[in-house]
């Protein structure tokens, strides 16, 4: 049925350029992701991560295959209604937290709805800068925040819709291993206490640790998968698909 998962990728291939200089940065992903589930994609360097996200996420377009979100499919939808799309149903957190330093905190978490033609609600945006820790900061700007407050106000901005999906890439990619931490919870905390749906990827594994699934890609295929695993573990595995000619075995 329609909408009993979160996200649904089925046949996904993802190809740059054409003939024999063509890369094939997908190659047929298929996939279901439950609702209220958190899930880790990791994978060498050129692995087709960042390809992955872009592609669940209805940033680009794949070149074969259906993705679904929330049971609706995305794959030939327009232009503004994907955008649409995007900033009602979707949260997004980056790396480099892609704040607007010229807006406050406040503004820049109600951004989403205003973006939709919606009229900001106060209630919900103090909600959920309750929950990041930052109703004292709602009125500053992010330059005058550190690092790890700054992705807190992106965690927020991502959730003040409530979206079916909250897509993060390398959200501790610039922060310290507390502040890291501390961000990790808050995306756990969406998932446990708020029902969200989370995909992130990563590149360390003890940030995977707190997903309840962790997906390896290599080479744009799906090739393992390690549920509720401790980091050293997945560090393992990613050791495991680094090594020359180790796929087939790291799948075994």
């Amino acid at each position: 049925m329609a909408g009993d998962w979160a996200v649904e990728l089925h046949g996904v291939r993802k190809r740059y350029g054409r003939g024999g200089t063509a890369v094939h940065a997908l190659r047929g992903i298929d996939l279901n992701l439950p609702h209220g589930s958190f899930t880790a994609v990791m994978g060498p360097s050129g692995s087709g991560k960042s390809t992955f996200l872009q592609c669940a996420a209805g940033l680009d377009r794949a070149t074969a295959g259906t993705v679904r979100l929330g049971g609706t499919e995305i794959t030939g939808m327009r232009e503004n209604k994907l955008t649409a799309l995007r900033r009602t149903r979707l949260g997004f957190v980056f790396q480099a937290f892609n704040l607007l330093p010229s807006l406050t905190v406040e503004q820049n978490v109600v951004l989403p709805m205003r973006l939709a033609g919606h009229r900001p609600d106060r209630r919900r945006t103090a909600e959920v800068l309750a929950e990041v820790g930052l109703t004292d900061k709602a009125r500053r700007r992010p330059g005058q925040l550190s690092g790890g407050q700054q992705q807190r106000v992106a965690i927020a901005r991502a959730l003040v819709t409530r979206p079916d999906v909250v897509f993060a890439d390398e959200p501790t990619g610039a922060l310290d291993t507390t502040t890291a931490a501390e961000i990790l919870t808050l995306l756990r905390q969406a998932v446990d206490v708020h029902g969200a749906t989370v995909v992130m990827v990563t590149h360390d594994p003890s940030a995977a640790a707190w997903a309840d699934r962790v997906l390896f890609l290599a080479d744009g295929e799906l090739v393992d998968h390690l549920d509720r695993a401790p980091a050293d573990r997945i560090a393992a595995r990613m050791t495991a698909l680094t090594a020359p000619a180790s796929y087939a075995r790291a799948a075994a």
